[in-house]
């Protein structure tokens, strides 16, 4: 009898991408920087692209159509293969198996799937609801899980949770849709207040919101319905803070074997052509950070510090970028944690790794291979 020689399965990967938050074009950008660089020798991979109304498609594998081209942003619906039918993942954790669908076909199985690698922004994605469904589903996946993550997306309640760890957060005040939809008067009163205690500008922003977008600075009453609405397109849930004086620091966290460690810092200098770093600053003009940050090392190791502190404080797993303020007195004052920050090899997260020694191809298989090795459910 001749020995069975046929080689086991590579582990296949669902990059999942896209969907129905303003951020789609991001992830749809930050998607095709991580398909370029999974080793197609190591793993199968599967693109999967949910389109800005919620279906799920099957993608063509072409990450050089899904970058930003001469200010162009990409959208699912461009790579999708069919704009019919779209793509079913089972909710019996017993059959991990991915299902085409298309209308007038029998149903095509595209094979099971081993990891997902869930490269969504932002509400519909990155809160926990899609978590959820492949908790559901028993699918290991990448990064935090469902509390963490809807935690990470809900800035004010990640600042409670700051709060309650004793992680020091800046000055801030919510407005919730009824205030606002109810009686718009009291809560602009509210807002008003809030100024005069802690001064303009303030800035006014999307509660469950990302990539600095539905953000506007506010440097008084005059602009302030106007940036209430702006955020409200984004979110009925408003946030809104006091500028802090001092310099934009950041940090990354990874899950390695023997726990979460921080990376080198990073600076976001002021930008010159924008009020702040905005999106345009952020993704359009591709405004650059300082990597490492020169701040010191004491001022280095107490950022690492506080990062894998409000790391630990949200439940998170695999990674999370920390933002924080480096104020006038030396003190850090944390912004907000990204649980799935921007992954192209420019943005910050890869590249302040890079300078703590873990290339953007190493970063990425080491967060496939711990997906791989942790389990779905409660842990």
């Amino acid at each position: 009898m001749s020995e069975n020689t046929q080689s086991p399965r590579k582990p296949r990967v669902a990059v999942v991408f896209g969907g129905r938050s303003s951020e789609h074009a991001i992830s749809v950008v930050t998607a095709g920087a991580v398909l370029s660089a999974i080793d197609r020798d190591k793993y199968d991979v599967l693109p999967i692209g949910i389109t800005t109304d919620g279906r799920w498609a099957l993608t063509a594998d072409a990450p050089e159509r899904m970058a930003i081209a001469d200010r162009a942003l990409p959208n699912v619906a461009d790579l999708a293969e069919s704009s019919e039918g779209g793509v079913v993942l089972s909710v019996d954790p017993a059959n991990r198996e991915v299902v085409l669908t298309e209308p007038g076909a029998v149903p095509r199985a595209l094979g099971e799937v081993d990891v997902v690698f869930p490269m969504l922004h932002g509400p519909y994605g990155e809160d926990g609801t899609l978590q959820g469904l492949l908790e559901l589903s028993g699918v290991p996946y990448v990064g935090a899980g469902v509390l963490a993550s809807a935690v990470g997306q809900d800035k004010e309640y990640m600042k409670r949770v700051f709060v309650s760890f004793g992680l020091p957060v800046g000055p801030y005040e919510v407005i919730r849709p009824r205030e606002w939809d109810q009686n718009p008067a009291a809560a602009r009163k509210k807002i008003v207040e809030f100024a005069a205690e802690h001064g303009w500008p303030l800035f006014v922003k999307p509660a469950r919101g990302g990539s600095s977008m539905g953000i506007t600075k506010v440097d008084d009453l005059s602009g302030l319905d106007e940036a209430v609405e702006e955020a409200r397109r984004h979110d009925p849930k408003i946030l809104v803070e006091s500028l802090l004086r001092g310099r934009e620091i950041e940090c990354g966290v990874l899950e390695f074997e023997d726990g979460p460690r921080a990376s080198v810092p990073a600076e976001i200098p002021p930008v010159t052509d924008h009020d702040f770093y905005d999106f345009e600053a952020k993704y359009i003009d591709s405004a650059s950070g300082i990597v490492p940050a020169p701040i010191g090392d004491e001022a280095t190791a107490e950022i690492q510090r506080l990062a894998v502190a409000a790391y630990e404080a949200v439940s998170c797993e695999g990674l999370v970028r920390a933002d924080f303020f480096l104020t006038e007195d030396g003190e850090f004052v944390i912004n907000e944690i990204n649980t799935m920050p921007g992954f192209t090899p420019i943005s910050m997260y890869p590249r302040m790794w890079q300078e703590s020694g873990v290339s953007y191809s190493e970063l990425v298989d080491r967060l496939i291979q711990a997906a791989l090795t942790r389990s779905t459910g409660l842990r």
